[in-house]
């Protein structure tokens, strides 16, 4: 019987500038974050006596006077032109709309969609009618905290490694093969069923591993962060990503090419 065995290594030493970004002011529900009067209250903080105190657990966030707590879980709130990524469980237009709609996306249908409108109990109206949105066909789906997706101009990247990745601002984040074309006659509405060849089947595979080993050291999400976790990843087989220490060590050097490339 074959069995495993993983034995305890040194750990690479972490830089100063490191070391210092990994040590964030983490606070609960209840914990004080300052006593100082001169800041003021962001969202997830409020006053009492006269202190500035935490409502929800999360990583305190100061941007000149004004203090807030970023939870580490968060429900997604939806803005207008947010991209995100969901599947069609129903219908709420009219049976005219239905019929005609029915013929192009239908309940069960994985899409990317932009948030159009956004209404006051939290509902968000979704278009597809860019060439650039629609219905998705082969590929993986990681679903994440929406927190951890980090808002960009395009939440669409075609990455240098052979794939490309749709980050969600809802959490759900599409990776797939780089298509060779791009099929604009078809306006998004016809999902790419072709089977996908071992190699990016591979590629999309260690993305996927990539993504959650990031996830898992609550990285932010975004083109950068997820290139160079899968630079780091390649000395590594894909199912050797996942192991604590071998996340552990390329979220690591993820980090370190982020501080050094932000100067």
């Amino acid at each position: 019987m074959a069995m495993e065995m993983r034995l305890p290594v040194a750990r690479k030493p972490l830089s100063e500038s490191l070391d210092r970004d990994t040590k964030k002011h983490l606070v609960v529900p209840g914990d004080t974050i300052t006593t100082d009067t001169g800041f003021m209250r962001g969202h997830g903080t409020y006053m009492g006596e006269e202190k500035l105190i935490a409502s929800v657990a999360g990583s305190v966030e100061r941007v000149n006077k004004l203090i807030c707590v970023k939870a580490l879980k968060t429900r997604y709130n939806g803005e207008v032109g947010d991209i995100v990524v969901g599947r069609i469980t129903e219908r709420r237009r009219s049976a005219e709309d239905e019929l005609a709609m029915r013929g192009f996306l239908q309940e069960g249908d994985l899409i990317s969609a932009e948030v159009q409108a956004v209404f006051s109990d939290g509902a968000v109206s979704l278009h597809t009618r860019s060439l650039k949105y629609g219905k998705l066909g082969q590929g993986v789906l990681v679903q994440v905290s929406p927190s951890l997706v980090k808002r960009q101009k395009t939440h669409f990247h075609d990455l240098p490694c052979g794939a490309s990745v749709i980050l969600g601002t809802n959490g759900f984040i599409w990776i797939y093969p780089t298509p060779g074309h791009k099929e604009e006659d078809a306006g998004g509405l016809t999902a790419n069923l072709e089977p996908v060849s071992l190699a990016d089947r591979e590629v999309i595979s260690r993305l996927r591993n990539c993504i959650v080993s990031l996830v898992t050291q609550r990285m932010m999400l975004y083109d950068t962060s997820i290139l160079y976790c899968y630079e780091a990843s390649l000395p590594h087989q894909i199912k050797d990503i996942l192991k604590p220490e071998v996340m552990e060590e390329i979220v690591m050097e993820t980090r370190q090419r982020l501080l050094e490339q932000e100067g």
